[in-house]
C-alpha cells in the first residue's frame, strides 16, 4: 500500500493533468514548479557574476555577517531559515539559492563548475559587506559545508568562522563513499517504484519539468526508514536538477580535492554531525573534519541529516556559543 506522501503526490499530478491540460502546457512556469527569480521579478534577489540569484537578509548590515549555505547541489535555502533568529542576537543573516537551485536562474549544464560556486560565493560576500573590518561566517549545511570548505581551501585568510553541518566529504572519493552509503538504490523500494510509476506521465527535458521530477526524486531522502535519519518532510520550494546533474558530472569527470591548503586555516571550526543519521556518525565525521587543524566536534542530538530544521532546538545554542566566541575575539 502506497504511504501518504505517494497518494498525495498522486493526485496532485493526476489534477495537474486533467485540470489544466485544456488552457495549460505542464512546461508552462508554475503549473509544477515555483516560479524562479527570471520569471518572477517581485521574489528578493540580487545581480551578480552573469546571474540572478535569489536572496534575503536579516538583521543590522553593519553586524558580524553569517552567510547560510544549502545543500544539494540544487536544494535551496527555505529549510535553512531558523538561521534567521541569529539576526536576533546580534548578526547580519544572509540567504540565498544558488546559481541553478531553488528559486534562482537557471543556466546551461557546462557552466556548473567548483570554481562558479566559489565565485558566486565570493560575489556575494563583496555584495553585502559593509567594510573590510566586518565579520564573515559561513554556515554550511551539506554540500553547503562542503562550498564553504572549498572556499576556504582557495582563500584561507579570509574567513572569521566557519560552522559546517554534515558535510559529505572534502575529496570526491569520501563524499562518493557517503553518497553511496546514504542513498542506496533499493530496486524494489516503494519510493523507488513510485518514482519510476509517475515518470511515464511526465515527460520533457526543460527546467520545469526536470526540477518537478527532482522534487519527487528527492522525497527518498525522508521516505520511511531513509538512512540519514530525517524524520519525514521538510519544507523546499525547488530543487534545480540540471544543477544537481551536471554539478555531479563535473565531480566524477575532475574530481575535487578541497583540503590541500586547509592547514592554513587555524581558526577553530564548529563541526556538527547528527545524532541519527546512521550513514554518518562519529567516525565519518572525525574523518572528514580532521583536514582542519583547529576542530569544535559536536553530536547535535535527536534529528537527522536535516540538522538546522529538526534538530534547531539542539543546534541553535550550541552555534550561538560558538558565533559569540568568534564575534568578541
Amino acid at each position: 500500500m502506497k504511504n501518504k506522501i505517494s497518494i498525495i503526490i498522486t493526485m496532485t499530478i493526476y489534477m495537474v493533468l486533467f485540470s489544466s491540460c485544456e488552457t495549460h502546457e505542464l512546461t508552462e512556469p508554475n503549473i509544477l514548479v515555483p516560479l524562479t527569480v527570471t520569471e518572477d521579478p517581485s521574489l528578493p534577489s540580487i545581480s551578480l557574476n552573469n546571474t540572478l540569484l535569489h536572496s534575503e537578509t536579516y538583521g543590522n548590515p553593519n553586524n558580524p555577517m553569517i552567510i547560510v549555505l544549502h545543500g544539494g547541489p540544487g536544494g535551496d535555502y527555505r529549510s535553512l531559515l531558523n538561521c534567521k533568529d541569529f539576526a536576533d542576537d546580534g548578526y547580519y543573516v544572509v540567504f540565498y539559492d544558488q546559481r541553478g537551485s531553488g528559486l534562482s536562474q537557471r543556466h546551461n549544464p557546462n557552466t556548473y563548475t567548483v570554481q562558479i560556486y566559489t565565485d558566486d560565493l565570493d560575489a556575494v560576500i563583496e555584495y553585502y559587506r559593509q567594510s573590510a573590518e566586518q565579520k564573515i561566517i559561513f554556515m554550511g549545511h551539506s554540500w553547503g559545508a562542503m562550498l564553504a570548505t572549498a572556499y576556504v581551501n582557495q582563500y584561507p585568510d579570509r574567513m572569521s568562522g566557519l560552522v559546517l553541518m554534515e558535510p559529505g566529504g572534502f575529496t570526491w572519493e569520501v563524499t562518493l563513499d557517503y553518497i553511496e552509503r546514504s542513498s542506496p538504490l533499493e530496486l524494489f523500494g516503494e519510493a523507488t517504484n513510485d518514482y519510476l510509476y509517475l515518470d511515464q506521465f511526465i515527460t520533457g527535458d526543460d527546467h520545469n519539468t526536470l526540477d518537478y521530477k527532482e522534487n519527487l526524486r528527492m522525497a527518498v531522502g525522508f521516505a520511511e526508514g531513509n538512512k540519514t535519519g530525517n524524520e519525514g518532510p521538510y519544507p523546499f520550494w525547488r530543487f534545480g536538477a540540471i544543477c544537481a546533474n551536471a554539478t555531479t558530472k563535473y565531480a566524477e569527470e575532475n574530481s575535487f580535492d578541497f583540503t590541500t591548503d586547509l592547514n592554513q586555516y587555524t581558526t577553530k571550526v564548529l563541526f556538527a554531525y547528527s545524532e541519527l543519521n546512521e550513514a554518518y556518525g562519529k567516525e565519518h565525521a572525525e574523518q572528514v573534519s580532521s583536514a582542519y587543524p583547529n576542530v569544535q566536534l559536536v553530536k547535535i542530538n535527536s534529528t537527522g541529516h536535516e540538522i538546522p530544521y529538526f534538530g534547531w532546538d539542539n543546534y541553535y545554542p550550541l552555534a550561538l556559543a560558538y558565533l559569540n566566541e568568534i564575534k568578541n575575539n
